[in-house]
C-alpha cells in the first residue's frame, strides 16, 4: 500500500459525509505502542491561518491517552469495505489488545506517528490547543442533556494538518 503526498488544499471531500457519515479512525501513538478510535464529531477548516482539524475524544477512551502524550496524531479515512473494521475500533478498546489488528487493519508509520494503511487517505495532525468542554458554556442545554448524561465532556483538540497522504 503506497501513498502519495497531496496539499491539502487539493482535496475534494465533504467534511459532513467524510466526518459524520464515513467516519474517521484517530490514532495516536508510536510504532511501538500505538491505539485508534473511531470518530463521527469534528471539523475541518482553517484555524490560525493554518490548514487544521478539530476532533473531539472523551476522557475514558484509551485513545485519549496518546493523543495527550504525543505531538502529533493522524486521521485516517477508510472506504466503506471497512465499516466492520469501523465498527469495532468505535465500540472495543485498546487496552490489553492489539485493537489495530483485531480489526483486521494494519499500523502505517508515518512521521513518527502511526496512520492506517487500509486508508484512502491520511492526515498527519499536531496538536495546537485542546480544551474540555464545559457544561456552562452550552447555549443550547439540551445538547448536554441529550449527549452528556454521564458528564463525560470531550476534549477538544484543534490540530495542523502537517501533511495529507493518499493512497495511489
Amino acid at each position: 500500500m503506497s501513498f502519495r503526498e497531496v496539499k491539502a488544499e487539493e482535496l475534494n471531500l465533504n467534511p459532513f459525509t467524510t466526518i459524520g457519515k464515513d467516519w474517521l479512525l484517530i490514532t495516536a501513538g508510536t510504532q511501538e505502542k500505538c491505539n485508534t478510535m473511531t470518530a463521527s464529531w469534528g471539523a475541518m477548516g482553517v484555524m490560525w491561518g493554518k490548514n487544521a482539524v478539530t476532533v473531539y475524544i472523551r476522557p475514558q477512551r484509551y485513545t485519549k491517552e496518546f493523543v495527550d502524550q504525543e505531538d502529533t496524531f493522524t486521521i485516517s479515512v477508510l472506504g466503506t469495505e471497512y465499516r466492520k473494521a469501523l465498527n469495532y475500533c468505535g465500540t472495543v478498546t485498546g487496552r490489553g489488545i492489539d485493537k489495530i489488528r483485531e480489526a483486521g487493519l494494519t499500523p502505517y508509520p508515518v512521521d513518527g506517528t502511526e496512520g492506517i494503511a487500509e486508508a484512502e487517505m491520511i492526515m498527519v495532525c499536531r496538536k495546537m490547543y485542546h480544551d474540555t468542554i464545559r457544561p456552562e458554556c452550552f447555549i443550547t442545554v439540551e445538547n448536554d442533556t441529550k449527549w452528556y448524561p454521564d458528564k463525560d465532556y470531550h476534549t477538544m483538540y484543534i490540530a495542523e494538518v502537517l501533511k495529507v497522504l493518499v493512497k495511489e
